[in-house]
């Protein structure tokens, strides 16, 4: 079982990020939270994922830069640096699977979006 099924919202630790529209549809930020640096993308009006920034391959904060886009049915990221594309809800690098990045949970409350590192 996953750190993302065990955990409800209520144990978990929240870090508020940013306003909703300060994150553009299509688009990432990267924030620090519980000293991780972390992805923030938001697809579309309402929906919000993140991943932990740093690519894996190049050691750099980047993947928040990265493009949006599916393979499949999967929305994924691409990184900037390699190109490698990271599954936006599980962290799944899909060409190298060992190069994966960990998943974090997001919520919107109140017009702002939060994080917590599982």
């Amino acid at each position: 079982m996953s750190a993302l099924s065990q955990s409800t919202p209520e144990n978990l630790a929240w870090t508020d990020i940013c306003a909703v529209d300060d994150i553009l549809p299509s688009t990432g930020v990267c924030a620090l939270v519980a000293n991780r640096h972390v992805a923030v993308f938001r697809l579309g009006v309402d929906s919000f994922f993140a991943i932990d920034n740093i690519d894996p391959k190049s050691g750099a904060s980047v993947l928040s830069r990265g493009l949006i886009g599916n393979i499949g049915e999967r929305v994924v990221v691409a990184s900037p640096l390699y190109k490698n594309h990271f599954d936006l809800r599980t962290g799944e690098c899909l060409e190298m699977p060992e190069q994966s990045v960990q998943a974090h949970v997001v919520r919107v409350d109140g017009g702002r979006v939060s994080v917590a590192v599982v």
